[in-house]
């Protein structure tokens, strides 16, 4: 028997890394900006009552099969290989619930566990899986979940207060805000499934497969990756509003999108980077600055409109520029206000 404290082949252990090293630079942003914010996990995680930690665990306990070493054994020690590897000193519980359709999902907020469906283990392959259990053990590092947890509460107030125009206009446009930090999110979490499971190839067929199903023979990863090209440049005006439209209601970016943003990430050179060493460190999160995070976020938006050939776009960027301009701004006074 192998030793269950160490992953099962030659893969790079990151002592003490900060989620800032994976986390997309709007993700980081906002974690930093609420982060720096005296009570705010106390807060929302009072707000939460409908979604007690302790219930749901209790919930799964009951009606899921909680790996072990007897029980789902090879998901037991992945979940252990990518807490080994991000070093997150508290090895999250996986659940495996029977249900056909494919999802894996981090919950909770002192203690998080994850849960992973039947569906996506019919799915996946070994890698692939290693990959997605590295996925959400980032959201757990980054504290996704905690955050998470206000878009479900304002989500479901937006809808008893329908019925008032302003109130629910101006409820909205908080949701849409928040739907766009948490498709970032789950980029960042790629991210960090990639660095969990140190198999670019796999982590990119497992978004793959999200798409086009198990057959796995009958696609082609470069033949999707330009299927993500021919989304970013095709069409027109209008299609770059109809794109827009479709992520109305949505928390995660579409799988090409996906597959382009990890693969663009990995060949950008912060992947190896990272494995060599050279990362954030947990033990610095309290110096980060909001002003630099918020920067970096602001120059993420420009770089990608910058590198889009979408028509769309290039109509709004002057426009797109203007609110970013004005999101900086805004954070600057808060920054200065704070310190």
């Amino acid at each position: 028997m192998r030793d269950m404290t160490t992953p099962d082949r030659s893969r790079v252990q990151l002592p003490g890394i900060s989620s800032r090293a994976y986390e997309h630079p709007a993700d980081r942003s906002a974690l930093v900006a609420m982060r720096s914010l005296s009570g705010f996990d106390s807060v929302l995680k009072r707000m939460s009552g409908l979604f007690s930690e302790r219930r749901l665990r209790l919930m799964f306990l009951a009606s899921a099969v909680r790996t072990t070493d007897t029980q789902f054994r090879g998901l037991h020690d992945m979940g252990r290989d990518s807490a080994y590897i991000l070093d997150l000193h508290r090895i999250p519980e996986i659940y495996v619930q029977q249900d056909p359709q494919v999802y894996a999902m981090a919950i909770g907020f002192d203690e998080p566990f994850i849960v992973v469906s039947t569906g996506l283990l019919d799915l996946m392959d070994e890698e692939e899986l290693r990959f997605v259990i590295g996925h959400e053990t980032s959201h757990i590092l980054s504290g996704h979940a905690v955050y998470g947890t206000m878009l479900a509460i304002l989500t479901r107030l937006a809808t008893r207060v329908a019925w008032i125009p302003l109130g629910y206009i101006g409820l909205r446009v908080i949701v849409a805000a928040l739907e766009e930090w948490q498709r970032k999110a789950e980029m960042s979490a790629d991210r960090g499934g990639l660095l969990a499971g140190q198999d670019p190839d796999a982590a990119l067929r497992a978004l793959m497969k999200l798409a086009g199903g198990s057959r796995l023979h009958e696609m082609n990863i470069e033949a999707f990756l330009d299927q993500a090209r021919e989304y970013d440049t095709g069409g027109d005006v209008r299609d770059g509003l109809l794109k827009i439209l479709n992520l109305i209601g949505t928390t995660h970016p579409f799988a090409v999108t996906r597959v382009a943003e990890l693969d663009r990430w990995r060949r950008g050179g912060e992947y190896d980077s990272i494995l060599a060493g050279d990362y954030p460190r947990r033990a610095d999160d309290a110096n980060a600055k909001i002003t630099e995070e918020v920067k970096a976020a602001a120059n993420s938006y420009r770089e990608s409109w910058a590198q889009s050939q979408d028509p769309f776009i290039g109509v709004l960027r002057d426009v797109a520029e203007g609110a970013v301009n004005a999101g900086e701004r805004i954070f600057n006074k808060f920054a200065r206000r704070e310190s």
